[in-house]
């Protein structure tokens, strides 16, 4: 059974969410210690995150950078901010999804089944994400683990968050081809009707500057209107040691 960490102050959202998520047949459990929550939180080892920004002591952008520096597990915010830049702000601090109040408590629940599903259930088993042998894609010498969510460029290796991942292994398989944004919109999440555009154009921007870090830069080019494509020149040269 899945666990479900809910991190909201307010108690009456707070048990009206936990209430939810028992309600479909997940655990959950809710934050009490808003000054030590990672304390509580590697305590009861939950598969998923839900997490308000406006929060005693310190807000959901600070935990969620916590969380995101000893784990991948996906987190989906939940905020009375509706503006843009909170929800880029979300998604650029690690989170993998954003929902404003007051919460459509069947958006929440469709978005959280879709999560686990993706990162823990049959989609994973499918992908090889939670099969226990390693597997990798390998395209010009850009080797993407999906065991392990590592990406490998001439011995540097750099740690992907679980969205970077998917995104890089839809680039992979489609190398040199443009990849239209409803395909990858659709490699993230199951209903792309519910997600808002520019979550992908975050999402995409991160992986750009991973890849930067790996020292490939620009090799997610834009293709006005169709989508995007990764170009990688098989005569790079590696960096000088």
């Amino acid at each position: 059974m899945y666990r479900i960490f809910i991190v909201e102050d307010d108690e009456n959202i707070a048990a009206v969410l936990k209430r939810t998520m028992k309600k479909y047949g997940f655990e959950a459990s809710c934050a009490s210690q808003f000054r030590d929550l990672m304390t509580e939180l590697k305590a009861y080892e939950p598969h998923l995150v839900l997490l308000d920004i406006n929060l005693p002591y310190f807000d959901g952008y600070y935990w969620c950078r916590q969380i995101r520096s000893c784990s991948s597990m996906p987190i989906i915010f939940i905020s009375a901010r509706e503006g843009e830049m909170d929800q880029v702000m979300a998604i650029e601090n690690g989170g993998d999804d954003y929902i404003t109040k007051p919460i459509p408590l069947d958006l929440l629940t469709a978005k959280v089944k879709s999560v686990l599903r993706r990162v823990y259930g049959d989609y994973a088993v499918a992908t090889g994400l939670a099969s226990t042998p390693e597997i990798e894609l390998n395209v010009h010498g850009l080797r993407l683990n999906l065991s392990r969510n590592e990406l490998t460029w001439h011995q540097q290796k750099i740690e992907l968050t679980k969205n970077e991942q998917l995104l890089a292994e839809c680039f992979l398989n489609h190398q040199g081809k443009t990849v239209s944004r409803d395909q990858l919109l659709e490699a993230l999440w199951d209903d792309v009707q519910f997600v808002d555009d520019n979550t992908l154009t975050v999402n995409v921007t991160r992986l750009r500057k991973k890849l930067e870090e790996l020292g490939l830069p620009k090799a997610i080019a834009t293709v006005r209107g169709m989508g995007y494509k990764l170009i990688l020149d098989a005569d790079r040269e590696e960096p000088n040691a």
